[in-house]
């Protein structure tokens, strides 16, 4: 018996035991997974981590003291930061099951008012993924949250501190494969046949040339082969590591005891702080396992790391420092040296297989970055192309592709050493790991309503923790860690720089908005013709009439039927359900026939070209019609302000509807499509340049009709037949073609950043109207001057 039918039979008892192994067996699989896709750069790290530690100020310090307390540094290391700090804290501050900088940020602009864009409603907290961990309400007392909120130079700094990050993470995009690629092939200078460094730098541009190519296919088609590999050669570094240890030097083991760093610095002195720049590389990629959270489980991670990935980095690293005790003078290519002749090939090549498959993870996460910075209004819009049908998060940008590729050969190319590439990449993921403690010190305040002196404790513990890597780190400055700083820095500028000129827009908007008592002085005709059709009007305002309205009423002699004012937002939040995603409401009184419809997807949503938004709008619209018909609460405030009142229309509402009847039908040709418009024009052009790029595909063709039902109100009948009337004659998508300038009497570094900065990025990135996928053949522009 179906679910229509009214009955509910009782689900039989669950066995809590079997609920659980389903519950293990899921999250063993999908640990499985993730080996290929979070811990590819993190498990590569013993390529390069020794030749970085002790090729530079410890050349002096080759000896067994300060190789066996760089082996229990590494070894701290790896327990405190990834361990402790990221398995253990910050799989926990997850947003929705999402996970990185952006997602804790969010969390952050959900629980206090720290966004700086304008665009907020009350409806958005409503939302099903908005609410996150305790009531609200409770943390609203905090002098500390009120002090935040009040200071927009301080809300402006902390979203310069998320922009930073974020450079930094795209700076990994740009340093990890090259590290990567150029450690595993260096291998060949320990063969018999030794390549020279220029020969070892072809090759490595020859694979990261074929690496960043194959992007646009996806990692669909070849994901499958990436936990496989990283198994493979996690098992063969634990295999090489044991056998090291046994072999070469069993004492190693001894250098658990944190009594070697002391011994270590001891020695060293300030020549060992110096080299603390290479112990970091052994961290690297352990942001992945926030940044990749989405994509899995919190317990999945945990699992894959602590009973897999932990053990084999630890005994690799041993094993290399068992060798090293011995053989002091093959430092500079130790991994290598350290293997046994008989399986150097086979470990040559899947050292090389698991350096592509962690430079393919972060590239892609590089993309998926960028995709939340744009969403939250914090990049230039870029071509965004699904790699996947079934799953949503492969996406692939080709501008970016391109620009990292260039980046990417520029670096090996002119450091041509894995040594200065390691300064510039330890300072990067340092930075990241700096700043996510900052955010994370802020969410345990804001979003855990903890106390702020358990905050502060995390602060200052894993703040001096990596302060002190830091600082190492930061001495490599002259030494090729300059590459990050610039590239951040840029990256940086760039998405502040179209923050703060969209933000700037925004605000005009806001300020300059149609009255409502000049609409309505104008009457039911706007003082125009109003002629069949529907015209969509796209704007960035969740509430009121923009000022560009005004120059359509008065620059076009007739205007469309229907107008439904179109705001396509992002909401801080990962993910908005399709049942929540259409917010219906009415801008002026029933015999005006306008609308307003704000469009609401997350940061991690992608905006996909459906093909039937116009269909799912009337739907909505009708809903709403039928909606505010029968609820009391609509209809007694009809002297107050209309505009501002939205409800929102899910799918299922629109399902069980009985207002509309829908009746669909597909063809191949395309031409029974247009027979619809009443514009001959508009049917030749439409059948000269068809939408779709293959014509014979089959498209969905959807009529409406009003359902016969005789209770329902006359006025009502009348909207809803006018609804489809205006749906049959067409529908026009109007937009403003905006020329943001600075006014007259701004200073010289705003006239810079909006004359020269935005207006670059707006007049060389994707124009909104491609972005919004608005048929070219339905669109009107009108020009339109902004002076911020």
């Amino acid at each position: 018996m179906g679910p229509e039918s009214g009955v509910s039979i009782p689900s039989p008892p669950q066995n809590p035991s079997s609920l659980s192994w389903v519950n293990l067996s899921r999250n063993l699989i999908l640990a499985y997974q993730s080996l290929g896709v979070v811990y590819g750069d993190l498990s590569t790290s013993p390529l390069y981590v020794y030749s970085s530690t002790f090729i530079g100020n410890l050349q002096d310090h080759q000896n067994e003291d300060a190789i066996f307390g760089a082996f229990s540094l590494i070894f701290w290391t790896l327990t405190l930061i990834p361990l402790l700090k990221y398995v253990f804290i910050m799989l926990g501050a997850d947003d929705s099951g999402e996970g990185g900088t952006f997602a804790l940020y969010s969390l952050l602009c959900r629980h206090a008012k720290f966004s700086l864009l304008p665009n907020q409603q009350a409806a958005d907290e409503e939302l099903s993924a908005y609410k996150y961990g305790p009531s609200m309400q409770v943390a609203t007392g905090s002098p500390l949250k009120r002090f935040l909120e009040k200071h927009k130079a301080l809300r402006t700094a902390l979203l310069v501190v998320v922009l930073f990050g974020a450079s930094m993470v795209i700076g990994d995009g740009v340093l990890t494969p090259a590290i990567s690629v150029l450690s595993s092939v260096s291998g060949l200078q320990v063969t018999e046949k030794k390549l020279a460094s220029g020969e070892i730098v072809v090759l490595a541009c020859v694979i990261l040339v074929g690496l960043f190519a194959l992007q646009h296919f996806g990692t669909r088609r070849v994901a499958f082969m990436f936990a496989p590999i990283v198994i493979i050669w996690l098992v063969s570094i634990f295999s090489i590591g044991l056998y090291n240890i046994i072999f070469w030097n069993p004492k190693i083991v001894r250098a658990i005891s944190p009594y070697y760093i002391i011994k270590f610095f001891r020695e060293t002195g300030k020549d060992g702080w110096f080299s603390l720049g290479g112990i970091l590389l052994s961290v690297t990629g352990t942001e992945a396992m926030f940044a990749d959270l989405g994509h899995f489980t919190a317990l999945s991670i945990r699992l894959a790391f602590a009973f897999v990935v932990y053990p084999c980095l630890v005994v690799q690293y041993m094993g290399q420092a068992a060798f090293l005790s011995r053989n002091p003078q093959k430092v500079l290519n130790s991994f290598y040296d350290s293997i046994p002749g008989p399986v150097f090939w086979p470990i040559f090549v899947i050292a090389t297989l698991a350096t592509i498959v962690g430079s393919q993870a972060i590239i892609t996460a590089t993309f998926s970055l960028i995709k939340q910075c744009h969403a939250l209004g914090c990049f230039p819009r870029v071509k965004v192309v699904h790699t996947s049908k079934h799953i949503l998060g492969q996406i692939y940008i080709p501008e970016i592709n391109w620009i990292l590729m260039i980046l990417t050969l520029a670096i090996t190319i002119g450091f041509r050493s894995t040594t200065l590439i390691g300064n510039a990449y330890g300072l990067a993921c340092i930075t990241v790991m700096f700043i996510t403690t900052f955010l994370m010190a802020l969410v345990v305040t804001f979003v855990w309503q903890k106390s702020v002196l358990l905050a502060a404790m995390f602060l200052v513990f894993f703040w001096f923790s990596e302060g002190v890597y830091l600082s190492a780190a930061l001495m490599k400055v002259p030494q090729g860690g300059w590459v990050p700083l610039v590239l951040s820095v840029i990256f940086m500028l760039v998405m502040y720089i179209w923050h703060y000129g969209t933000r700037k827009k925004y605000n005009f908007d806001l300020h300059n908005k149609v009255s409502l008592k000049w609409l309505l002085g104008l009457g039911p005709s706007l003082g125009i013709v109003r002629v069949p059709g529907i015209g969509l009007i796209y704007s960035e305002l969740a509430t009121g009439v923009p000022a560009i309205f005004s120059h359509f009423v008065t620059n076009l002699p007739a205007f469309h039927k229907v107008l439904v004012f179109v705001c396509v937002k992002s909401v801080p939040v990962p993910y908005v359900s399709p049942e929540e995603r259409f917010l219906i409401g009415r801008v002026c009184p029933r015999p005006y026939r306008m609308y307003r419809c704000i469009v609401r997807y997350g940061y991690k949503d992608i905006q996909r070209d459906d093909g039937d938004f116009e269909d799912q709008l009337i739907q909505s619209i009708a809903e709403f019609i039928q909606m505010e018909a029968g609820d009391a609460q609509f209809c007694s405030s009809e002297s107050s302000s209309y505009d501002g009142r939205l409800a929102v229309i899910s799918s299922r509402t629109i399902q069980s509807s009985s207002s509309l009847i829908v009746t669909e039908r597909e063809d191949c040709d395309g031409i029974e499509s247009i027979q619809s418009s009443k514009s001959l024009m508009l049917q030749s052009l439409r059948s000269a340049y068809p939408d779709d790029e293959n014509p014979g595909v089959r498209r969905r063709h959807v009529r409406f009709e009003v359902a016969a039902s005789p209770g329902m109100d006359t006025g009502v009948r009348e909207e809803l037949m006018d609804l489809i009337e205006a749906k049959e004659a067409g529908v026009a998508y109007i937009m403003g073609h905006s020329y943001v300038k600075a006014r007259r009497s701004s200073s010289y570094l705003k006239k810079l950043v909006i004359d020269m900065g935005y207006s670059f990025l707006r007049k060389n990135c994707r124009g909104p109207s491609v972005a919004l996928n608005i048929p070219h053949i339905n669109l009107i522009e009108v020009g339109m001057i902004y002076y911020v």
